[in-house]
């Protein structure tokens, strides 16, 4: 649903000074989106704080913010549970003096403005209530985030999982496209990337397993049938394990076919140059799909709705079978990947006009 606020399209008036916009960075994909978006937001000035979650604070790094840590995440699930309403209350305090604050599935940052009487902005695209350890942990999430002035979601997400849990049908607006399409559109691809790789120049396929640690993952992995199945085939393979102990799903499959990088390599660039990117989670699916790279998903449960849009329509192949999975990709040609940055960019300069738009009617500012 998109509301007035999307909808106007007259020429911005001159500010008499920038927005004060704050920008909580609490998971690693947030760095990419967030630095994406606010280049392309006219008239802001960003205040950045990360939480030390994985790698969000050496992305933030990357990317060039400035920024603030405050709080972090633990390995152990208590401490987990502890922590995110200590960091809320971190976050309460700490807050700088802004005029609006931005967060991307991150109820701690909607939470932290409501208490200081700040504006929130708010974007996911994860739409499923997920049962986990006896608690509806993801339709507490959603009841929380529900509490955002704006919440900014694909056209794709079911937005009365917002709007059931107390969100204004209103407050929720809509953008034709998917959350990677943001940074996806920012991306600038380097022709060189496939010489880091020991292919000589062939082509070559990405396998990332599923997250079997995650709560929402209730299968057995695939790949070590899947990384055979392509190996035997003649196909080469980028391996991209998600902890060492994934690294002897490879041990069955042709050692001069199949490369697990010590290192971490770019997943924009991965996508862009490769045949065909095999996961088993959503975001490099998405990732590829969204430019035009040909996408296997082998993602083992519930899909969010973004996903099965894709599936639907035919961006994504999914499957749990390998044979069936590796006789895809040993069928697809040289035209069936031609990357390309024109549908994201489209898409970034929606979700940013929509997200200037929502600023102004909070700060009252005139358009």
């Amino acid at each position: 649903m998109r509301n007035s606020a999307a909808s106007r399209s007259t020429a911005p008036a001159a500010r008499a000074r920038p927005t004060d916009v704050w920008v909580d960075l609490a998971s690693p994909s947030h760095p990419f989106f967030f630095k994406a978006l606010t280049d392309a937001v006219p008239d802001i000035r960003t205040t950045v704080t990360a939480r030390n979650k994985t790698q969000t604070v050496s992305l933030a790094r990357e990317v060039g913010f400035e920024f603030r840590t405050v709080g972090r995440d633990y390995e152990q699930s208590v401490l987990r549970m502890l922590g995110i309403p200590l960091r809320t209350a971190q976050l309460g305090i700490e807050m700088p003096d802004v005029d609006v604050a931005v967060g991307a599935r991150n109820a701690m940052c909607v939470l932290a403005a409501k208490a200081r009487g700040v504006p929130s902005i708010h974007y996911t695209d994860n739409d499923i209530c997920a049962h986990m350890d006896g608690l509806y942990a993801d339709a507490l999430y959603h009841r929380l985030v529900a509490q955002a002035t704006h919440n900014v979601v694909p056209e794709a997400f079911r937005t009365e999982v917002l709007t059931d849990r107390g969100a204004d049908p209103d407050s929720v607006h809509t953008y034709d496209g998917f959350k990677e399409d943001v940074y996806v559109a920012a991306f600038e691809p380097d022709d060189s990337f496939p010489e880091r790789l020991p292919f000589d120049g062939e082509p070559f396929v990405v396998v990332r397993p599923e997250a079997l640690q995650a709560t929402y993952v209730e299968a057995d992995t695939i790949a070590p049938e899947l990384l055979t199945a392509l190996t035997d085939r003649g196909i080469n393979v980028v391996y991209l394990p998600r902890t060492d102990d994934y690294r002897a799903f490879m041990e069955d499959a042709d050692p001069d076919r199949v490369y697990a990088p010590q290192d971490a390599l770019s997943g924009l660039e991965l996508s862009w140059h490769a045949r065909c990117v095999l996961t088993g989670s959503g975001t490099m699916a998405r990732e590829a799909a969204r430019m035009d790279t040909p996408a296997v998903s082998f993602f083992p449960s519930e899909h969010l709705s973004v996903d099965q849009t894709l599936i639907d329509r035919g961006d994504i192949y999914h499957s749990r079978d390998p044979v069936e999975i590796a006789e895809y990709v040993d069928s697809l040609t040289p035209a069936d990947a031609r990357p390309r940055l024109d549908r994201a960019r489209r898409v970034r300069e929606e979700v940013a006009s929509l997200t200037r738009d929502l600023i102004d009617a909070e700060t009252g500012e005139d358009r």
